[in-house]
């Protein structure tokens, strides 16, 4: 039998809830462009509920113990002596999250000698060494398109409140104040800019239709261009790399994977050839943003606004300069985390879980390695022998405070 060993985020510091905001969620048949969502035998929770913390055990526990396996669930991830690392040693199988993840580097793959799955409930693999994996034989999969319109949601909601001033808006009501001109001086409307992508995968190509109503001009830049249909669908323009696209933009959005042609791309040099006063939105991986320089350029003014909730490393320490910089609008790693993309993760994660052990093949839109070899979405998104090393670095950095 096999022993499960699963890493999720921490409880809410009130503890577990016992009632939510809403009964249920809306039911979806499938996403768009026609994939079928998650699709288990069986799932041991009611959708809507927190499942990716650690007393939700994304709804697990009954199926993997009364199949004979054990599950291990925790939310101590870093450091030699953290929980993670010694269940680890003998573990068959590690599951983790990408807004908490269990970075799975060269060194602890190479301890971990039973391991032969790792699974990530959600999208991005990158904490995961690919390269590693690959090395050793280990499947890797993740539960692709579960929370691509989730991102897409919030990527529209930071670039509203990046542009209308939002947070600064309601943080003078809570304040007891009345301030109107403090919140309108820095406050435009969306209508007429140019807004562009860095990715047109699904939480790309997602961003681009809910922004298309707002009368914007879009445009795009990816390694694979979208049909020419597509393109005059939305009325977006290509652009043949982030160079060329981010100085017309007022607006860049980052919905690129992680891995070494992305890896500091928006650096000083990729952010001074953008327009004085231009917004910078990342949900994909901090490691695209150069720490610094983002700090640096919404200080003298080159940059407008930044807002985003990836980091590097995850959780981000207190003293993070991204945590007091200006004109930002950062989150912690949420934006694919919400209740209904909960639901459909830890689907998934049981769809994925059930074919492994009954030996049947794990969908190939989740895979990202297996027998070997970069498969799956992996391989549309990576290119073997490019994997990042940003795992194994996070995992050396010592967060130096409470993560909350």
């Amino acid at each position: 039998m096999a022993k499960v060993v699963c890493v999720l985020y921490d409880d809410p510091v009130d503890g577990y809830p016992t009632k939510y905001a809403r009964d249920g969620l809306p039911k979806l048949d499938r996403y768009p462009g026609g994939q079928t969502l998650p699709t288990p035998k069986a799932i041991d929770f009611e959708p809507g509920l927190l499942l990716g913390s650690v007393s939700g055990e994304l709804g697990l526990r009954e199926f993997l113990e009364g199949a004979g396996h054990s599950l291990v669930v925790t939310s101590d991830k870093d450091g030699p002596d953290s929980i993670f690392e010694r269940e680890l040693v003998d573990a068959e199988i590690v599951i983790s999250q990408p807004f908490w993840p269990a970075y799975l580097t060269e060194e602890r793959i190479a301890k971990a000698s039973r391991l032969k799955l790792a699974i990530t409930a959600g999208i991005g693999s990158d904490h995961v060494d690919l390269q590693a994996a690959m090395d050793r034989g280990i499947t890797v999969a993740e539960v692709t398109y579960c929370n691509s319109i989730s991102v897409s949601e919030h990527v529209v909601m930071m670039i509203l409140g990046l542009v209308r001033n939002y947070i600064p808006s309601y943080q003078w009501v809570v304040k007891g104040g009345w301030n109107i001109a403090d919140c309108v001086a820095r406050s435009y409307d969306i209508e007429g800019m140019q807004i562009g992508t860095v990715g047109a995968g699904r939480i790309g190509s997602a961003v681009l239709r809910r922004l298309k109503p707002f009368d914007v001009k879009l445009h795009y830049t990816d390694r694979h261009q979208l049909p020419e249909a597509v393109e005059k669908e939305l009325g977006v323009t290509f652009h043949q790399d982030p160079a060329s696209m981010v100085g017309v933009c007022d607006v860049v959005t980052i919905n690129a994977p992680l891995h070494p042609e992305t890896e500091n791309l928006f650096d000083e040099t990729m952010i001074a050839r953008m327009k004085r006063g231009a917004y910078l939105v990342n949900t994909a991986r901090g490691k695209i943003c150069n720490r610094d320089a983002i700090a640096r350029a919404l200080e003298s003014g080159q940059l407008a606004g930044y807002a985003g909730d990836v980091w590097f490393p995850q959780p981000a320490p207190k003293d993070h300069p991204w945590r007091s910089m200006p004109h930002h609008g950062m989150t912690p790693h949420i934006s694919g985390s919400s209740l209904s993309a909960q639901a459909r993760y830890a689907a998934g994660t049981r769809e994925i879980l059930e074919c492994w052990f009954e030996g049947r093949p794990i969908r190939e839109e989740y895979l990202i390695v297996d027998g070997g070899k970069l498969a799956g979405a992996g391989a549309h998104s990576y290119s073997a022998g490019d994997a990042t090393r940003g795992s194994e670095e996070a995992a050396r950095f010592k967060a130096r405070s409470d993560p909350s």
